[in-house]
């Protein structure tokens, strides 16, 4: 299994809506290197940290986890679209993405200062607490997750997900 960390903004996709969903296609990634790991590295039944960004304060909201291949983006085709992509065909297309399944919601949100606050600790290397990383789909170690999982309050990690 591998582990994830998905960024989204909650006043335009949070953990709420992804909740009442209960599975939602994670479209609008326009990030090679993020596509990358979606159509590469990403399996069904792979864990993913749902992180608010762009709030105050921005931080780890819930777990999901990946609940279909890789297929195209339909956006990329809808020249109504905020993410249409004029140079994107049918045939080849650019973008792709994957259907996340609602877990749960984190009993206590964990905070990017609280993650930061591990940094030289028990998230030492973690991914988005390097300066500049913007990504909204990055990898994680299953230590990270974990680690994250239990300052949110889910003790049971192993559990997730079944």
């Amino acid at each position: 299994m591998n582990y994830w960390l998905i960024k989204s903004e909650p006043d335009v996709f949070g953990i709420e809506e992804m909740k009442a969903a209960g599975t939602e296609p994670w479209d609008g990634i326009r990030n090679y290197q993020a596509r990358n790991f979606m159509r590469d590295e990403m399996e069904i039944g792979d864990l993913a940290l749902f992180y608010h960004s762009n709030t105050k304060p921005p931080g780890v909201a819930g777990v999901v986890k990946v609940a279909s291949k890789c297929y195209p983006d339909p956006t990329q085709f809808d020249k109504k679209s905020k993410y249409y992509d004029e140079k994107s065909k049918e045939d080849n297309p650019r973008w792709l993405l994957v259907d996340f399944e609602f877990v749960c919601e984190m009993p206590k949100y964990v905070s990017l200062d609280e993650l930061k606050s591990e940094a030289e600790g028990k998230l030492e290397g973690m991914l988005t607490l390097r300066k500049g990383n913007r990504l909204s789909v990055m990898p994680l170690e299953k230590k990270h997750f974990t680690v994250v999982c239990k300052m949110g309050g889910i003790q049971k990690v192993t559990d997730l997900g079944k």
